[in-house]
């Protein structure tokens, strides 16, 4: 597209400042500029702003008489369901894993910029006995899956695992897993893909110049899942590979349970296109969305849009009625993930997120505000649920499945310090629970010794274990 041509486009839409240091760079940089404004869709990303901005005005109005609680033939809980129930699922679960069927989706996209580091969130080290990573303990947990699978059918081919990164963690991973020798995986079945960007934009809907012949981009979001798993490719290895079942999860929650045999056949066993793990929140006023229906479709309802008085209404049990907080822990089917992918992605629901983005001021010179001045546009991975034909919800205990690192230490929640504790006093459950006579100190449990805190009592039992020290397998 020549200089004039664009420069014409940009004026229709309100975007002729990108052209305003044109005359200031070099040939290069003017061809760089040209390359990366024509690639844009500048009618749509213009629209993009406007949708969002559409539908973060309409957040503002509360949504408390059309709110209502999820179904209760709709949703399950592991501390109703009887053991025989449990293991019905777990059978189910194991059964799909050793036929091939089962993929994960990790949304890693993001850096440790709230950790205080400058490392995908993955590689983060909260310094348990083992010094294992986020990324090794669910590459351990992974294989422990399979071996339990194996042990209990006799047979277990592998568990794709599907990473999805973002142009800031995408080389930083695949160097990382390289390096580590995919910690005991094969490499063929771990497969790292970028998420899209969106650009940046002020308030009033101009995308920001990053540089004089660059702008400003950020990830589309974790909902930016959809639109990667179609322009990657991603759907169709699935289908290749004989994928059923897809269990997608938040890289930063210490305790996931990577492709839970249990969760997975509660989905399979209710024929379900689209599940959801949640827990209770701890209380009316925990700023965590939580799952519902609003105008007979299930969605995610942020604590901000409703009322105090309804986020504070209670069943005849004394029960929140609006109690299932999302813990960003979803099941697709691959059939679903297609449908989403080909017929719904651009209608999803964008999200505006008011941010401090670097800016060139009118001299040119690289400015850093102290106050949110630009939107970053998102899609959130939850957002999918309306289109659900059968949805299920499964709530897990928090204390067992949930610990999110976000923060640094210094906040006090969910940060190293609190993720370190929640997994360490949940190993120590499972070894009392398995005969132990006393544990002391930080006692971990290598993944590929217990999955979820089964066969541990021959090698624990009437003892009394003292820590820092990381029970091992002896394979």
């Amino acid at each position: 597209m020549s200089y004039t041509k664009l420069k014409t486009l940009l004026e229709k839409h309100n975007q002729e400042h990108l052209l305003q240091f044109w005359d200031n760079i070099s040939e290069k940089e003017q061809e760089l500029l040209v390359n990366e404004l024509t690639s844009l869709n500048i009618p749509e990303i213009t629209s993009i702003f406007h949708r969002a901005k559409s539908s973060d005005d309409a957040k503002e109005q509360l949504i408390d008489n059309k709110i209502k609680p999820i179904p209760p033939n709709t949703i399950e809980s592991i501390q109703q369901s009887s053991s025989a129930k449990l293991d019905s699922y777990e059978n189910i679960g194991l059964q799909e894993i050793a036929d091939g069927k089962v993929a994960v989706i990790l949304l890693a996209g993001g850096q440790g910029t709230r950790l205080g580091v400058d490392f995908p969130k993955g590689m983060f080290n909260i310094k348990l006995p083992s010094e294992r990573t986020l990324f090794h303990l669910q590459a351990l947990r992974i294989k422990s899956l399979q071996n339990l699978a194996k042990r209990k059918l006799g047979k277990s081919k592998d568990i794709t695992w599907y990473i999805m990164t973002s142009d800031a963690t995408h080389d930083s991973t695949v160097d990382y897993f390289e390096t580590n020798d995919h910690f005991g995986l094969d490499k063929n079945n771990i497969i790292a893909f970028k998420q899209g960007t969106l650009p940046c934009f002020k308030f009033d809907g101009k995308i920001i110049l990053d540089d004089k012949y660059r702008i400003s981009k950020a990830p589309d979001g974790n909902g930016g899942l959809y639109t990667a798993l179609k322009n990657e490719g991603i759907i169709n290895d699935m289908k290749s590979r004989g994928i059923n079942s897809v269990h997608a999860f938040s890289v930063d929650n210490i305790l996931v349970k990577v492709a839970d045999p249990v969760f997975l056949g509660f989905c399979i066993s209710r024929s379900a296109d689209c599940g959801v793990k949640v827990v209770k929140k701890r209380s009316a006023d925990e700023p965590v969305g939580v799952v519902c229906q609003v105008d007979q479709k299930y969605r995610v309802v942020e604590y901000s849009e409703i009322l105090p008085s309804t986020a504070e209404l209670q069943n005849d049990k004394g029960e929140l009625v609006f109690n299932a907080g999302n813990i960003c822990n979803h099941y697709f089917t691959v059939s679903f993930l297609d449908e989403i992918a080909n017929k719904h992605e651009d209608s999803l629901d964008l999200h505006i997120a008011k941010k401090k983005i670097p800016f060139l001021n009118e001299s040119g010179n690289k400015i850093k505000p102290d106050k949110p001045n630009g939107i970053k546009v998102e899609k959130f991975v939850f957002d999918v649920f309306k289109y659900s034909n059968n949805f299920a919800v499964w709530e897990v205990i928090r204390e067992n499945e949930f610990s999110a690192l976000k923060n640094s230490n210094e906040a006090g929640v969910d940060c190293p310090s609190t993720a370190r504790s929640d997994i360490l006093n949940l190993h120590k459950r499972w070894l009392l629970n398995a005969g132990a006579k006393s544990v002391e100190g930080d006692v971990e449990v290598c993944p590929l010794v217990s999955y979820n805190g089964e066969n541990l009592s021959d090698l624990v039992n009437n003892k009394s274990l003292r820590g820092p020290q990381c029970l091992m397998s002896s394979d």
